[in-house]
């Protein structure tokens, strides 16, 4: 009997400490912050070439990122490995080929094929 009341006891703290609770200073900021909306800065476009070219960078870096994130999940250490060297492999081909990728973006008839293939 005591081994199953410690059992309930360990569980349900177990749940208690899974929850999150925001602060209630904290919830109030953010429901002010979602009534103000998106800043102007996610919507505006870029204006001129260098900015293009840099936002463009940004985003091969977060993709290089996302793919060196779902490397992890792979089964063995060889498997991994390959995984990475490919990521980097991509993320430095289409470093490479910012001004070709850039001018594609342009014109959203033309793709850009980094793959190689």
């Amino acid at each position: 009997m005591k081994i199953l009341i410690g059992a309930t006891l360990a569980l349900s703290l177990c749940g208690l400490a899974g929850a999150q609770v925001t602060p209630p200073e904290i919830a109030k900021l953010q429901q002010q912050e979602l009534k103000r909306g998106d800043p102007p800065r996610w919507t505006r476009p870029d204006r001129g070439e260098a900015a293009q070219l840099a936002t463009l960078r940004k985003e091969i870096n977060a993709a290089l990122r996302e793919a060196l994130a779902s490397c992890k999940e792979e089964g063995h250490a060889g498997a991994r490995s390959d995984c990475v060297k490919e990521a980097h492999r991509t993320a430095q081909a289409d470093l490479a080929n910012l001004q070709q990728i850039h001018l594609a973006t342009r014109d959203l008839s033309k793709t850009y094929e980094t793959s190689g293939k």
